[in-house]
């Protein structure tokens, strides 16, 4: 949405203005980036009065709120989306915003920092992120712009230490380079999504389940044997692998769908709104095609490489209280598949989260 920014030029608020190293980030919060005054509608609103509002404010978004609690958002994607169906079949009536809005809308608290901004931003690949408060109202807007803002003053931060004395520059350049590698998302080796990313990814996507009453579900991926392939080719072709198993998932998966180098050789693929029996197709085609690739493993009874995988879903109903319990059912069965043969993927029902037999195997054993 353009708005006006705050009138100082600096996004922050003055008290955090002098602070140096990894501890500016996490005190950026979202309620010293956003806009305060949000335009907003209701969902019974006539569409054509909104797109003209929008065109007349050059607005890029309207938030559609319900009780002052955002439940939509209208967004220029919205409008060229409702142009193109107009081309084709144009409507008897008028459209109202609950007709084309956005669901369910993405938010942040006024606490969220802003690293946990730029991964739900970056993860879901939206632009406008609602502020609420902690009984769900609204209370602004971070935008792009909002982000981008902020993470322009820290490489300026960095500029201005260059530019100070040799002595006071070496230790406040170091400070600056833990502050924006504090801002990685990113794993060096891979260029997955890193472990820092997935957990607000995961923490994100859990609530917004939880809230809406969605499911979503999460794969634990390993590369077979890896330690007897570093053994028998070296650490350089363990590299190698690790980045062609990220390349091929990346290649496997839907836009939607995320993934996270979760630690060593295990890669962690979040899919929302994904049911049990989605997650066990995908996964198992992944297994199928990596398999298929032939990568020589002369140590490994396949004489190729090959992954395990196990797969859990949060279901709609009677779901977990935290992802975390997810993400080690996701585990359990990892290890099931890898005991039982590998080359294969394993599903644990919620029903059977306290069986210890996991009978639900998938795959080829050697």
């Amino acid at each position: 949405m353009r708005h006006t920014p705050p009138s100082v030029p600096s996004v922050l608020p003055q008290s955090h203005r002098n602070l140096n190293g990894a501890d500016m980030n996490v005190e950026i919060l979202a309620k010293d980036m956003m806009t305060p005054s949000v335009i907003n509608t209701s969902p019974d609103a006539i569409l054509m009065d909104v797109i003209q509002q929008m065109i007349d404010h050059r607005y890029s978004c309207i938030i559609v709120v319900d009780n002052q609690r955002p439940i939509g958002i209208i967004t220029e994607r919205d409008i060229v989306r409702l142009m193109a169906q107009y081309m084709t079949n144009k409507p008897q009536c008028p459209v109202r915003v609950e007709d084309v809005m956005s669901v369910p809308v993405a938010t942040i608290t006024e606490e969220t920092n802003l690293f946990e901004a730029l991964v739900i931003s970056t993860a879901q690949k939206i632009r406008h992120l609602p502020v609420v408060n902690e009984t769900g109202q609204l209370l602004g807007l971070v935008t792009q712009s909002d982000l981008a803002k902020v993470h322009f003053q820290i490489f300026e931060k960095q500029r201005e230490i260059i530019e100070h004395s040799v002595i006071e520059r070496t230790q406040e350049l170091q400070k600056a380079n833990e502050q924006l590698k504090s801002l990685s998302m990113l794993d060096s080796l891979t260029a997955l999504g890193n472990r820092r990313a997935m957990e607000v990814d995961l923490e994100h996507t859990h609530s917004q389940a939880m809230r809406y009453n969605r499911s979503y579900s999460v794969a634990l991926f390993d590369i077979d044997f890896f330690k007897l392939f570093n053994d028998s080719y070296g650490h350089k072709a363990g590299d190698n692998a690790l980045r062609t198993v990220s390349g091929h998932l990346l290649s496997s998966i839907r836009k939607c769908d995320r993934l996270y180098r979760y630690g060593g050789e295990e890669i962690l693929l979040l899919m929302p709104e994904t049911s049990l029996y989605g997650a066990l197709i995908l996964a198992d085609r992944i297994l199928a095609s990596f398999a298929g690739l032939n990568i020589p493993h002369e140590k490994s009874p396949f004489g190729f490489l090959t992954m395990s995988c196990g797969v859990a879903c949060q279901v709609e109903e009677n779901g977990y209280d935290c992802w975390e319990s997810l993400v080690d059912l996701a585990d359990r069965g990892l290890y099931a598949s890898k005991n039982n043969g590998r080359n294969q993927v394993t599903i644990i029902p919620p029903e059977d989260a306290n069986d210890d037999s996991v009978p639900r195997l998938h795959g080829n054993q050697p």
